[in-house]
This record gives C-alpha cells, structure tokens and sequence, in this order.
C-alpha cells in the first residue's frame, strides 16, 4: 500500500446509520479516532409527531448512563420519555408476576426518531458533518492493513476497522460468507401507540395469550405503547384494518385494564426471528447491533443489546492504548468473547419464554402459570429479574 493510500485510511468505518450505529461511531469518536459513517442516505431531520414516534425502546438504566456521559441524554424531550417503575406479567390461564418496587425505574421508553436525533446533533458537534459519507457498498476486500469498501460512483473508503451496524440483514455479514442461523417465529410484532383512559401508573404490562405476546409500554403523559407479538395472518389483519379495529382486538385479548384506547398512531408490523451470529469479529471486521444478533421483542432488550454491543466495542479498543490498531485480530476477539455471554443469555431467555408460552395442553399452561406465581412469591428471584431487566448487578443485601 503506498504512502498516500495509508494517509487517505480512517481508523474506522461504521456502515449502518441507526442509531446502534451512530452511537458506536459517537463512542469512538470521543476516544479521538477518525470516523466516518456510512449509509445510502444521510441522516433525515426528525420532528416529534402529533402523537408518538411508532418506533419506541424501552432503555435500561445502564444504556441511560452510558448516553448521559456522552451528552445525548440530555438533549431528548423528558416529556416525550416514558418511565417503565414496575412490571406485571400476566399468564394465559390466571399467573401473575410482579417486580419493580417503583424507587428505581426499571427502563425509560424513548422514541426511535428521538433517539436518533440527539445522536446526531452529538457528531455534529464534533465539527460538522464530515463524519458522514454518503454510499451503498457493492464488494468489500480486507488486506493486511485495512477493509475497503467498493461503493461505486462513492469510492472505495478503508479503514483500519469495519463496523458493520447495518441491520438484521446485514449485506456486511453476508457479503463476507459469515452463517446465520435463524428461526422464524412466523409472528409479526405489531406497534402502535394509544391515549388511555386511566393513568398507566409507570407500569408495563404483559400479557401471554394464545401463543401470542403483548405489551403495552408507558409512554409520556396518558400514552403508551403497543409491542403484540402476533401470528401473521393477524398481524395482517391489525396492520390493514380501519382506525379503532386494533384497539377493540387489543380488548378482545386482554380485556380494558387501562380504560379505553384511542389510537394515535396506525399501527405498523415487522417480522420476528430469532438469529444467532456464530462469528460477529475477525481481522479488521466487527458486527454490532441486529447485524450481529437477533432476539424475540418479549423483553424489550433488542436496542439495549446492540448499544451495549457498541459500548463493549469502544471499551475493549479505549483499552488498548498504545498498543494495536483499531482492527488488530486479537482485539477484536475481546470484544467478541465479551459479548458472547450476554448475547447467548439473552437470546435463551426470550426464545425460552416463547417456547414455554407456545406450549399446548393443559399440562403445559398449568405448568408455567403455576411457575409465574411461584416467582412472584420469591423475593430474591424477583431482585434477580428486575435488576436483569435493568441492565445491572443485583444489590442482594436486603435478601441475605
């Protein structure tokens, strides 16, 4: 590689401009490496919608505190954000399941286009837009000192690393051959967003129905959020209907614990898979993200995984110091070996959910109601699961 052609490498590309992306090109721009982001399309303005974004995260406390420290926190509407302070998990045939002691919140719900917007109003802070490059890839080669992206009529940027952030069908992880192994659910999760007649108490609610899962997330104000794992041909149904049908289906399934629902945003459905991601780093090359793994929506972790994929990512190369570039192998296994645990837990524990829920006969849903209100009655399991759910270490001291 001549001289002029090492002057003209970044330390790293981040192909993939959603917000796991973002954030992990933010991370790393913080530690004074040159990034850039790549994507087909710039970054679009976002403005807060009459009601709410259809896109909605429920964000642990340790996600919360790694965008604090990088100042996007602070830049999001905190009227706009929902704050999850206890849990219920209903059962199919009368379990029940209660944690959060309402001190500390479990997750704050956040719109997607908000979230997204603050990340970039950080880069640009950093001097303008030049962390971003307009470009759809159409071939990638990895040699000794870099990866290279063929963009076509864009060029062929390289870097010392390749971050690919680009989605759960991640054209990086197929056009370098890396498996897959996925699961199709066949359901559909459906989203939309209602205004409630009665307070939603900070409360997110669970019910498992039917082989179906469905959650309703507060949002800001009388709101909340609909996650309904369902089976495709309602999906279909829900997705094409008139304003007001998902609702009253909605009350079919779980009745009005909220009052009525008034719907506020028309209700839109993405495919369910689950995919595991053998190999997620190699020489110059690391996945984040959907890119690198794929989990069932029941527990509301898919972002909180992939964010701290980017964290994991940018501690494990701030760790490093003088010693190897940004993509040497070795590093880079690091971080694949720190993820490997999380991932794999994660992803057991919601496909285990929706196996056990799945389940038909009468022995099957005795069964794991029966272990709902077990649970619900153990203190220390119920400590466990809400610090899970927070992204934390457990404070057992009260338990002992």
């Amino acid at each position: 590689m001549s001289a002029s052609a090492r002057a003209a490498l970044h330390d790293v590309l981040v192909l993939g401009a959603g917000s796991v992306g973002l954030a992990t090109a933010l991370m790393l721009a913080r530690q004074g490496l040159d990034v850039r982001v790549i994507d087909r399309r710039p970054p679009q303005p976002w403005l807060p919608p009459p009601g709410f974004d259809t896109r909605v995260y429920a964000l642990n406390p340790a996600v919360r505190r790694r965008l604090q420290a990088l100042g996007v926190w602070d830049a999001l509407d905190a009227q706009r954000i929902g704050v999850i302070a206890a849990m219920e998990v209903h059962g199919d045939a009368g379990g029940r399941l209660h944690f959060g002691d309402g001190r500390q919140p479990l997750a704050h719900v956040v719109e997607g286009g908000a979230l997204q917007t603050a990340l970039v109003a950080a880069l640009d802070a950093r001097g303008g837009r030049g962390w971003w490059r307009a470009g759809e890839p159409a071939g990638v080669r990895i040699d000794a000192q870099a990866a290279w992206l063929d963009c076509a009529a864009a060029g062929t940027p390289g870097a010392r690393l390749l971050v690919g952030a680009d989605g759960a069908r991640s054209w990086l992880r197929q056009a370098l051959g890396w498996p897959e192994q996925v699961r199709d659910y066949q359901r559909q999760g459906v989203v939309a967003n209602f205004r409630c007649a009665r307070p939603h108490g900070k409360v997110a609610r669970q019910w498992f129905c039917a082989g179906e899962v469905i959650a309703l997330l507060p949002l800001g104000g009388n709101h909340v959020s609909l996650v309904w794992s369902a089976h495709d041909a309602l999906a279909g149904t829900l997705v094409a209907g008139a304003p007001g049908d998902c609702a009253r289906a909605l009350a079919g399934r779980i009745g009005e614990p909220l009052g009525a629902l008034e719907e506020i945003s028309a209700p839109q459905a993405f495919p369910l898979r689950l995919v595991r991601v053998p190999r997620i780093s190699d020489a110059r090359v690391a996945l984040v993200g959907d890119a690198a793994h794929g989990v069932h929506p029941l527990a509301g972790q898919g972002l909180n995984l992939g964010l701290a994929d980017a964290a994991c990512l940018a501690d494990v190369l701030a760790a490093r110091g003088d010693g190897p570039d940004p993509g040497d192998a070795a590093l880079l296994r690091r971080y694949a070996r720190q993820r490997a645990e999380p991932t794999f837990a994660m992803q057991s524990v919601t496909d285990g959910l929706h196996r056990l829920f799945d389940a038909p006969g009468p022995l099957a849903r005795l069964l794991r109601n029966r272990g709902l209100d077990l649970v619900d009655r153990i203190s220390l399991l119920k400590t466990l699961l809400a610090a899970g759910a927070a992204g934390q270490d457990p404070d057992l001291s009260s338990n002992a």
